[in-house]
């Protein structure tokens, strides 16, 4: 193995060891080519990880070796990197690394870490989302294309109740759609939100969408996956690497360009150069913060009107009040 290298980013210099070890084969890409490529969207990555206590997606051996998430932070975590507590479904707790300046995404890449799992909070009130994430899942029989109808369909929807959203791609065949909110409302009531949005958006394309969490029950749609808004459920972060042969980015995208994209054309490669040419497209999401009340009273009425209360949480989650059954309906209904 080559030497450690030391890489400087804003004022601040960041040891990286074993620079030469092989992350991404198919590709030939090193540990110093994933460095590189976040040295050169540090300002970016930044943005989406900025003061959020943020789980770390390993692979200290590349993508085809073992991997593992790390949510609390190593002990060997330089002084300079802030934490925040966080409270897990099970009220466990632990402090998650929180990166403040670019140097943490640095720092992060040379303990091997690929993607990065934010929550959508800031460290200094970690119990109040400041994002609506809402994940777009092609699922068995669909893709990219599919997601991106329904996005738009999401896009009209959000403006009907005086929001908007960000979207980018997962880095696989999904999108996420991201509205910056004021950090005024729980868990609880943003995964309601998103519960909302996706019943009616069920409801307007009833072909194409699902919300039904039982794999079972989505047949060939894109299902808005709102449990990604639960307490503990994160999305790869914007410019996140994901770990797939190709070395492909979570990319953030312009509404305009969205229809156009193609996934893996977005990868560790070719991300900088658009980055060098665009900047961070998704830079004016900090101008911007939403309330929820219009999607909170949507949410009532679907309960009053039409009887549609809370849908099941992850099976790692305590029963929640109101919840409805765990059993899937194939075997609700063998009993």
């Amino acid at each position: 193995m080559a030497e450690a290298v030391e890489l400087e980013v804003a004022g601040r210099a960041v040891r990286l060891s074993n620079p030469d070890k092989l992350y991404y084969p198919q590709r030939g890409f090193t540990k110093l080519d994933v460095a590189r490529y976040y040295l050169a969207v540090a300002d970016g990555a930044l943005r989406g990880l900025r003061d959020r206590p943020t789980m770390l997606q390993r692979f200290p051996d590349g993508v085809e070796g073992e991997s593992f998430y790390q949510k609390r932070a190593p002990k060997n975590l330089p002084d300079w990197l802030p934490t925040a507590r966080i409270t897990f479904p099970s009220g466990r707790f632990a402090d998650e690394v929180c990166p403040t300046e670019p140097a943490a995404v640095l720092w992060a890449a040379n303990l091997g870490c690929l993607t990065f799992h934010p929550w959508p909070v800031r460290r200094c009130d970690t119990e109040h989302p400041d994002e609506l994430r809402i994940d777009l899942d092609p699922q068995p029989g669909t893709d990219y294309q599919d997601a991106v109808r329904a996005a738009y369909g999401l896009r009209e929807l959000l403006a009907e109740y005086g929001l908007r959203g960000w979207p980018k791609t997962s880095g696989g065949r999904g999108v996420h759609v991201y509205v910056p909110l004021l950090p005024r409302w729980t868990f609880t009531e943003a995964r309601r939100a998103v519960i909302a949005l996706a019943r009616v958006l069920e409801r307007r394309m009833p072909e194409r969408v699902t919300s039904a969490w039982w794999k079972e029950s989505r047949g060939e749609k894109v299902f808005v996956d709102y449990n990604q808004m639960a307490r503990d459920r994160t999305i790869a972060s914007p410019y996140s690497l994901r770990a797939r042969p190709r070395a492909t980015v979570s990319t953030p995208l312009r509404w305009e360009e969205l229809s156009q994209a193609v996934p893996e054309d977005f990868d560790l490669a070719t991300v900088p150069v658009r980055f060098a040419e665009l900047g961070d497209v998704h830079a004016d999401m900090a101008e911007h913060a939403f309330g929820l009340e219009a999607l909170l009273e949507l949410a009532e009425r679907q309960a009053h009107d039409e009887g549609l209360g809370d849908m099941p949480y992850p099976p790692d989650h305590p029963k929640a009040e109101g919840e409805p059954t765990r059993v899937q309906p194939s075997r609700a209904r063998k009993r």
